[in-house]
């Protein structure tokens, strides 16, 4: 795919996802969801990829949905003419919302993802970020879960990721005033692991990827992530028991684990073989795929 709303660029390993309308600060928009979803596909189908960063162009990450449509941008009918909220189906494709297609195909990453927030995340610009793995705010960074005060609800899955990230009273302030706070606060509420000076934002991201990248074997990260991720809505810890066992089972006799455990007793760095590609534990995934009904 040719992008015009984000850029993509893979440099030593470490995919660059910048979205890139910094005329607009970065507004979200239906293409730029396809585009997103699309790089994250190319991220995950390229075996030389072992991070992905994501970032805005210009002073912003991303200033939320495109308000262009003024007061009907979020009016169903107004979007899909010939067609009325009156007679279509809730569980019909065309209801879904936009950012929770992203976020899911977020979730759904082999790859670690890193937020790097460059300036102001408001509305989808802050929910998106939710399913990445680690992000990083510079100083100039602002959020807002903004929905109440445009009129709308939570979105982009939110409702899930928020409150498990920040805790719930912390998700409800934070979503029930709808205000926009500074990357101290974002900080304290643990939406974000660290604050640097904006000079600094990339460099710490990279670094970051980079020491996943050198070290790490590709199918225990994607693997780690899955499950980190799957068992927060486990209802037993038996459920993470049964998992735990048939990953050590199956990565037990894989070469990675055979190249990690001989590189650290001959104390040189590991050369981890195996792919996502070709190499995924055959028990993965362990979950029934989730459909929109």
């Amino acid at each position: 795919m040719t992008y015009t709303t984000i850029t993509y660029a893979v440099d030593a390993g470490i995919a660059t996802l910048t979205l890139n309308r910094p005329d607009k600060l970065n507004a979200f928009n239906r293409e730029m969801m396809r585009e997103l979803i699309d790089a994250f596909d190319a991220a995950d189908g390229d075996d030389a990829v072992r991070a992905v960063i994501v970032t805005g162009a210009g002073r912003g990450f991303c200033a939320g949905a495109d308000l262009s449509a003024g007061g009907k941008t979020f009016d169903y009918d107004a979007r899909n003419a010939g067609k009325s909220s009156a007679t279509v189906d809730l569980s019909d494709d065309s209801v879904r919302d936009g950012g929770g297609r992203v976020t899911l195909r977020i979730f759904e990453s082999l790859k670690p993802v890193i937020g790097a927030i460059n300036g102001p995340a408001v509305g989808i610009g802050a929910t998106m970020l939710l399913p990445m793995d680690v992000r990083i705010a510079s100083r100039d960074a602002r959020f807002g879960f903004v929905f109440a005060r445009r009129g709308i609800t939570m979105e982009a899955c939110s409702s899930w990721f928020l409150p498990r990230i920040a805790g719930v009273s912390q998700a409800l302030e934070w979503t029930m005033t709808g205000r926009v706070f500074g990357a101290d606060e974002a900080l304290a509420g643990k939406l974000v692991s660290k604050v640097v000076e904006a000079a600094d934002l990339l460099p710490a991201a990279r670094a970051l990827a980079r020491e996943i990248a050198d070290n790490t074997a590709g199918v225990s990260v994607a693997m780690n992530r899955q499950m980190i991720w799957r068992m927060l809505g486990a209802d037993h810890p038996m459920e993470a028991h049964k998992i735990d066992s048939r990953m050590i089972f199956e990565r037990g006799r894989s070469a990675d684990t055979r190249e990690g455990v001989t590189s650290f007793l001959e104390k040189r760095p590991a050369k981890f073989p195996d792919t996502i590609s070709s190499n995924l534990p055959k028990s993965f995934p362990w979950w029934s795929k989730r459909e929109y009904k």
